[in-house]
């Protein structure tokens, strides 16, 4: 009796064992299914749902942690999680350009994953689908190796109005206005001097200075930190004498972008008409189209929109993607799918087609430059917003044009300080030594950089 009692009790405790065994297995098989993802926005989200709805097989959820750039949160959070690690730490991650460096070069650069590492022949996929150059720079690290890579190109053109060239210009035509403002010359000398033609017919060229000013600090040809100091390359210290020419001879509306009056002049609703506005693709799709008082030809400035070449070749903004480097060994293979599928692949399935042609969410929808050139070369960018022009016409060489090799990973917060203070120069609150006297200690107090 007691030996059967025994063999029993030792079976009970031998499924038990089993149970918790199999307990465990079950609770870590859901752990190791889920692949985190970190963000500012819903976009890289949104595209990860359409590539799990098209692969049926990827088995992995994809848990996403959004935390908006505003007011600098996501930063210190996404550190705070790279480093805690854990089975909550991110897979993989976005950066934007405005802080990109820290994670392919700078102080956290320890985290990232190089593609290859992923499993990706690197150097034969950007080839394949011919990646925009200053995209793979930012995207590199110190060896060369890729860290990160994007989805958009976000080369710059010249966005303008057509009723409001053809008013200054006599014409419409972007090759006209091009000419009119020196696109390609490398100069704003004939940007100013359109800029006088423009006022005498009661328009500004721009809505504010911070319509240059991006295209001022991509073209530079350094960035704010030379051997560790803080510098001023010379483009981007002419910028307090653009401001306050544009400030003075009434050139402009005196906007702040991202605010209301600078929205109302997309809509043509500002003090005065201006002929428009520098930025990439994104710009017209996600800014203006939806400020410009219409959805359709003949509402707003809907359909009065065209774009030509700038003075000067620059790149605003993207989003890059990045894998942590401490990611669980059994992800790799499905974190790298979804970093491939957005970032390199070229085929008409893959996320870039889509997105430059509009179709991700179905026909009809909003077309963008995308960072491949194989793609944007089978691509079609005829918008009735621009009147019909094909943007890929301007937008594919400038996306050659641009540099990515001037940006810090301190950007975010130096640009802030800098147009402070050229904003405090141009409307005479101080001198330009003072402005820039004060620029210097500003970044010295904030950053600790002199």
């Amino acid at each position: 009796m007691k030996k059967a009692l025994k063999v029993v009790l030792f079976a009970a405790v031998l499924a038990s064992m089993a149970f918790t065994s199999c307990t465990k297995k079950d609770k870590a098989s859901a752990e190791d299914l889920t692949i985190n993802l970190w963000t500012f926005t819903d976009e890289v989200p949104g595209m990860v749902e359409k590539y799990i709805a098209a692969h049926p097989e990827f088995k992995y959820k994809v848990n996403t942690t959004i935390i908006a750039t505003t007011d600098g949160a996501y930063q210190p959070a996404l550190d705070q999680a790279l480093m805690a690690g854990g089975k909550d730490q991110p897979d993989f991650f976005c950066a934007e350009s405005a802080f990109v460096l820290k994670y392919t070069k700078g102080d956290m650069q320890d985290y990232a994953m190089p593609y290859k590492d992923l499993g990706i022949d690197i150097n034969k996929a950007i080839k394949d689908a011919d990646i925009a150059g200053y995209t793979v720079d930012i995207g590199s690290n110190t060896k060369g190796e890729v860290d990160g890579l994007g989805y958009q190109a976000t080369g710059g053109a010249f966005i303008y109005r057509r009723s409001v060239a053809k008013k200054a210009f006599g014409s419409d035509d972007p090759a006209v206005v091009k000419a009119e403002i020196g696109g390609g010359s490398g100069s704003w000398d004939k940007f100013f001097e359109a800029a006088a033609k423009l006022k005498s017919v009661g328009c500004g060229i721009v809505s504010g200075d911070g319509d240059m000013w991006h295209a001022v600090e991509n073209s530079s040809d350094k960035g704010w930190i030379v051997d560790g100091k803080l510098y001023i390359d010379p483009k981007r210290e002419a910028f307090l004498d653009y401001s306050k020419t544009l400030q003075d001879n009434g050139y402009s509306n005196l906007t702040q972008d991202w605010q209301d009056a600078w929205f109302a002049d997309m809509k043509g609703v500002g003090e005065k008409d201006v002929l428009g506005f520098f930025g990439p693709a994104w710009l017209i799709n996600y800014t203006i189209a939806p400020n410009c008082g219409g959805t359709k030809v003949g509402e707003g400035t809907y359909g009065d929109w065209g774009i030509c070449e700038s003075p000067i070749g620059f790149f605003w903004g993207g989003t890059w993607l990045i894998a942590n480097k401490n990611m669980d060994p059994a992800k790799k293979d499905a974190v790298r799918a979804l970093i491939e599928w957005v970032t390199l692949d070229y085929s008409n399935d893959g996320l870039q087609y889509k997105w430059a042609n509009g179709t991700l969410n179905g026909e009809g929808g909003t077309k963008d430059s995308v960072g491949s050139g194989t793609v944007m070369a089978k691509s079609n960018g005829e918008l009735d917003f621009l009147a019909g022009q094909n943007m890929f016409d301007v937008f594919v060489p400038a996306n050659q044009f641009a540099n990515g090799k001037n940006l810090t990973q301190y950007d975010e917060s130096i640009n802030s300080i800098w147009r402070d203070q050229v904003r405090q120069y141009a409307a005479g609150a101080k001198s330009r030594d003072a402005a820039i006297a004060d620029f210097k200690q500003n970044v010295a107090d904030t950053l600790g950089i002199n």
